[in-house]
């Protein structure tokens, strides 16, 4: 049996999420009547503060959950804290969003090959990777009004961030996923939900090596689930219990470490850069020397600039030679490289990149969303999102629905285009209540069928960035889309 929270079964009601509407995935205190003290003016003034940082969250929230992109697990249920589920809209941009990743790093290159790892293995696989031992978080709660969290992650640890009240001392507690592997009592076996998805790649190392014709320096990539029993999940999709991570894991000689961490470090800014609208918003943060690991140089994270303050979104990180050791160790098997040119043996040393799918999903549309004011006086809310991620790369519109001339041109352009892109079809409302859904969810092109279309053959391409149009014959939409997407 799978056991989500620390403690078991949740009693508390202030502990349980109520529904997506609440992006930090906390209850809101009940509202009381109460005499003014120095803790009440410090709750007074966090819950101010925290009600402007949290306004840009709460309507990302409030649009993926109006627009079809993520919805509360279970929110018929009442929800359960830190899980998702993507929806019709969001899980085309999410595919969309891993596959340009995954193109980008495993298929444009010659030197990275890819793997789908299971995310049960052999329970040592954590004892060895010391996961058992130190995933671990430390716990407070508060003696007034009982809530939990964890200290490092609060503004002041001194003092309880709800009502100001004094914390009991901090308790460990192990963080991964627990379940049991087998059908009869007392023959199951004891297993976990992977905590990172990167181990994998290091079990399967070997058989790569020995099957793929791989030389080092070389990289195993892969897009996999993780599971972790957060004290706190918080900030919608930012901290969850179950998430995507795309990692590489790149093998190289013990000499070359310097060189390709630094590649990498670089490589991993670009690609971000690129894809976000406002590159101010990234920045690299050095890991100080208390927090690196014992075998780690040097490690960086890859940070976003978000409502609440800068967050990590992916890690490059020094591993040495710790994993592959550490496995060789625990499995009794040789998991080092031999070298056919040098005939060197060695145990390669690991440079990573290790970033949360989904937290950088979440960034990518806080970088996205914008709020314009239109030339009516209207406030439009839009997705500029690069059109290689949007769900939908173009939305045909006929001008008007009760018009079957205007329909069958429409569907005749949508089978068409359906057949090489994700394409969008609306002919319900008015054309501008259309063009605000196509923004709002990132559309890049509306193309409208109208009257003029049955006259000359033409049809209105409109953009979502600076909403104007123009006018291309039928057979010629298919080129210029493609043009368009591969600028």
């Amino acid at each position: 049996m799978i056991r989500v929270g620390t403690l078991g079964v949740t009693k508390n009601k202030s502990e349980r999420i109520t529904g997506i509407n609440n992006p930090l995935n906390r209850v809101e205190p009940r509202s009381r009547s109460f005499e003014i003290v120095p803790n009440n003016i410090y709750f007074i003034r966090r819950q101010m503060a925290e009600k402007n940082q949290n306004e840009l969250v709460s309507k990302i929230v409030s649009l993926c959950k109006r627009r079809g992109i993520i919805f509360q697990n279970s929110e018929i249920y009442g929800g359960v804290q830190g899980f998702y589920d993507y929806g019709p809209v969001g899980s085309l941009m999410k595919l969309n969003w891993k596959n340009l990743w995954w193109t980008d790093n495993v298929v444009k290159r010659r030197d990275v090959v890819g793997i789908d790892g299971s995310i049960i293995t052999h329970p040592t696989v954590w004892q060895a990777s010391g996961h058992v031992k130190n995933f671990a978080d430390i716990m407070v709660e508060c003696k007034s009004c009982h809530k939990r969290f964890r200290p490092d992650l609060l503004d002041d640890p001194s003092k309880c961030p709800e009502c100001g009240g004094q914390f009991t001392e901090g308790r460990k507690y192990n963080i991964l996923f627990e379940t049991e592997i087998g059908v009869i009592e007392g023959e199951k076996q004891h297993a976990y939900l992977r905590g990172e998805a990167c181990q994998t790649i290091y079990l399967d190392f070997k058989n790569i090596v020995d099957s793929c014709r791989v030389k080092i320096p070389f990289g195993i990539a892969q897009i996999g689930k993780a599971f972790r029993n957060e004290i706190t999940p918080k900030n919608f999709l930012y901290r969850t219990r179950e998430f995507e991570q795309w990692d590489v894991q790149y093998f190289v000689h013990p000499t070359e470490m310097d060189k390709w961490f630094e590649y990498w470090k670089e490589n991993r800014m670009t690609w971000y850069k690129k894809i976000f609208n406002d590159s101010k918003n990234l920045r690299f943060r050095e890991h100080a020397k208390d927090e690196l690991a014992f075998y780690a140089k040097k490690a960086f994270d890859i940070e976003y600039n978000a409502p609440w303050g800068w967050a990590e979104m992916e890690g490059i990180h020094w591993r040495s030679d710790y994993d592959l050791t550490q496995h060789s160790k625990f499995s009794g098997q040789d998991l080092s490289y031999f070298d056919p040119i040098t005939h060197e043996k060695y145990l390669p040393h690991i440079t990573e990149t290790s970033g949360g799918v989904d937290r950088s999903f979440f960034f990518m549309l806080l970088d996205a969303y914008q709020e314009e004011k239109t030339e009516s006086g209207e406030i439009r809310t839009v997705l500029k999102i690069n059109p290689k991620i949007s769900a939908y790369k173009m939305a045909i519109l006929p001008l008007a629905a009760n018009k079957p001339e205007l329909i069958k041109k429409a569907e005749d352009i949508f089978e068409k285009l359906n057949e090489k892109y994700s394409v969008d079809w609306d002919d319900s409302s008015n054309i501008g209540k259309k063009y605000r859904r196509q923004d709002e969810i990132g559309t890049p092109w509306c193309l409208v069928v109208d009257y003029q279309t049955l006259d000359d053959n033409t049809v209105s391409i409109r953009d979502r960035d600076t909403m104007k149009q123009i006018r291309i014959k039928t057979d010629e939409v298919d080129n210029w889309l493609e043009k368009q997407l591969n600028k």
